[in-house]
């Protein structure tokens, strides 16, 4: 990219990531989520392929986080602008008792970061206990 890229609107659109992994409401879902975004990753040695209407069902039917008072963990660790309207975005969040580092390609679609494709990786389990 040649321009000065003003990050504001993506990291906000991280932080709505953030936030719904943290307390799935999905009344909120439609401004994180493409669509037609697509979920990869490992479980249990299996390679699992979610559409993202299968995934907002997981949330409605799990309960959150936030309702079980489990700890927050998020951080950013890579940005990479392909230009003003595409970026991947690695980040490392604990979802329960999973910490995983996700990849989530972001593109802007009318004037809104969302995602449209993630690939995750379980990095660590954590005891229920919480150890």
């Amino acid at each position: 990219m040649t321009e000065s890229p003003n990050l504001a609107p993506l990291l906000e659109a991280v932080e709505r990531y953030f936030t719904l992994m943290y307390d799935s409401d999905v009344s909120q879902f439609d401004r994180v989520f493409a669509p037609t975004a697509q979920l990869h990753g490992f479980r249990d040695a299996e390679l699992r392929i979610l559409p993202v209407s299968d995934y907002r069902a997981m949330l409605v039917s799990t309960p959150s986080p936030k309702s079980k008072n489990a700890p927050r963990l998020q951080e950013i660790l890579l940005i990479d602008l392909a230009s003003s309207a595409q970026a991947l975005v690695k980040v490392r969040v604990r979802i329960d008792v999973h910490q995983y580092v996700d990849y989530l390609a972001y593109h802007c679609i009318e004037g809104t970061w969302l995602i449209t494709a993630k690939s995750f990786h379980v990095e660590r389990r954590y005891d229920p206990t919480g150890t």
